[in-house]
């Protein structure tokens, strides 16, 4: 196995920064960041909050990409409570490259209180602190319970450690290509796409519709609701010791009543066997 995964059960009320510390050091530290900048959110304001976990590089969805420092600065309308619970994380064996995604809750003065999900991908800058690389957000109804903490623990196998720049480049492109050859397929077929890409343990968000976990659980999904999706990537990221990976691009998404213009960001995994598979999905608001 590349990753230790395990699953950690626990009530939200119950996850604190004390628990996370009895995580495995590498994925606990990355949670730690995570966790304690949802606290300061909770505590002191959401700016407080999301501006503890940024360098002059991160870059928010709010639905357009956005550099996030300015954002910030130029005081958008931010609600007045937000809150996240992480229950996914990974880190890489570089230990320069993570993931976190869980259940969030916003909401206005005055407003009813909102749900939805967030998924960050982290890098590590120069001084070795977790900066948030991209974040995005998409809404739900919120009526489901969250799933327990999962986590991927790097082991402490060797890898290949490239310094050509041309190298890293042509090592992204693989994954870049095998995201042009998930959406050729699904141009064809939306169900045998997915069947062919998705990890039997994925994690999916889509717009208005609570977390789907599991292949099976989001195929009949798509066919339950007869969603037909195309999409096209535009971006790839990936760490630098090789096993993880993120794309985003644009979807055009079928629906009963229309049709939809959304971006996504899929979080990939080298399995086993060589091929890459998406552990991760969000389709959200373009």
């Amino acid at each position: 196995m590349i990753y230790k995964k395990s699953l950690v059960f626990l009530t939200t009320t119950c996850l604190s920064i004390a628990s996370f510390g009895q995580l495995p050091e590498k994925v606990g530290g990355l949670l730690n960041v995570d966790k304690t900048a949802a606290n300061l959110s909770k505590t002191e304001n959401p700016r407080a909050g999301l501006k503890y976990m940024l360098d002059k590089e991160s870059v928010f969805y709010v639905p357009s990409p956005v550099n996030a420092i300015n954002y910030l600065d130029n005081r958008p309308n931010l609600p007045d409570v937000l809150n996240w619970d992480p229950n996914l994380v990974l880190v890489s064996r570089s230990l320069d490259w993570g993931v976190t995604s869980g259940p969030m809750q916003f909401q206005k003065v005055g407003a009813v209180k909102r749900n939805g999900q967030y998924l960050t991908v982290w890098k590590r800058d120069k001084k070795g602190s977790w900066k948030i690389h991209l974040r995005a957000e998409v809404e739900n109804h919120g009526k489901k319970k969250s799933t327990g903490l999962e986590y991927y623990e790097p082991d402490n196998k060797p890898y290949l450690k490239h310094r050509s720049v041309k190298r890293l480049e042509q090592r992204e492109e693989v994954v870049f290509q095998t995201d042009e050859l998930f959406s050729n397929i699904l141009k064809a077929d939306t169900r045998t796409g997915y069947s062919e890409f998705l990890a039997d343990d994925v994690r999916y968000y889509f717009p208005w519709k609570d977390e789907i976990v599991g292949k099976d659980n989001v195929l009949e999904f798509l066919k339950k609701d007869r969603i037909e999706i195309d999409t096209e990537p535009t971006e790839v990221g990936r760490a630098y010791s090789g096993e993880f990976a993120y794309t985003l691009g644009t979807a055009t998404v079928g629906t009963k009543e229309k049709v939809l213009k959304f971006s996504y960001i899929r979080i990939w995994q080298l399995k086993d066997d060589f091929n890459w598979k998406v552990i991760l999905e969000m389709m959200f608001e373009k």
